[in-house]
């Protein structure tokens, strides 16, 4: 039986919603190999200073996007703000195990109790914690751990969930109708419990 492993994309960077509007664009559009890279690498439609971490960011977010169907993208391309960084968001947290389960314990915790905001010392001591699942974890870099923590309370602060990444204080999130209809419709109900969590302590 093989071992469990924890499979995150933590150190790929954050929402990056105006970027995941362009990769949802192309896979609505169907894009070929070669329509990818005009539009990565030529066209530079992520607007990065190198072909590289064009190439880079692109590969991030259609993995993130790629586990979520059609009518995702299509609101997190023709939708408003708010609605487009929710459904970032959500594709976050389809992708990141990790991220999920530090929402459904560390974050929901500190609502249920009121708690004004939450620490980065939680997140290294959630890592160490999830070490007995995955024991790989303990050969994790310490530099990468905090990176992880330092993108998972970004993408928080960018869905509002966080006041800044600097304060770590608590906010309450409203998740989108169209969005919980997209999670109840594909039986996502556990991203959709991670979303509403502010929600789930008031």
């Amino acid at each position: 039986m093989n071992e469990f492993r924890y499979d995150s994309d933590l150190v790929g960077g954050s929402l990056m919603v105006r970027e995941s509007r362009v990769i949802a664009d192309l896979l609505l559009a169907n894009a070929t190999p070669e329509d990818w890279d005009v539009a990565i690498r030529v066209d530079n439609r992520l607007q990065k200073r190198s072909p590289s971490s064009a190439k880079r960011n692109a590969q991030a977010i259609r993995k993130r996007l790629e586990r979520l169907e059609s009518p995702f993208w299509r609101a997190l391309r023709d939708g408003d703000e708010e609605l487009a960084t929710q459904v970032a968001f959500s594709a976050s947290l389809e992708r990141n195990l990790l991220l999920v389960e530090f929402i459904e314990t560390v974050v929901a915790d500190t609502y249920a109790i009121h708690a004004e905001a939450i620490s980065p010392y939680q997140w290294m001591e959630f890592i160490d914690e999830r070490a007995q699942r995955d024991a790989s974890i303990t050969d994790w870099k310490e530099s990468s751990r905090r990176k992880m923590g330092q993108v998972a309370f970004r993408m928080l602060a960018e869905a509002g969930y966080l006041k800044s990444t600097r304060s770590g204080k608590l906010q309450n999130v409203i998740v989108r109708p169209e969005l919980k209809e997209l999670l109840e419709d594909s039986s996502r109900i556990r991203i959709k419990r991670c979303m509403e969590v502010s929600q789930r302590a008031a």
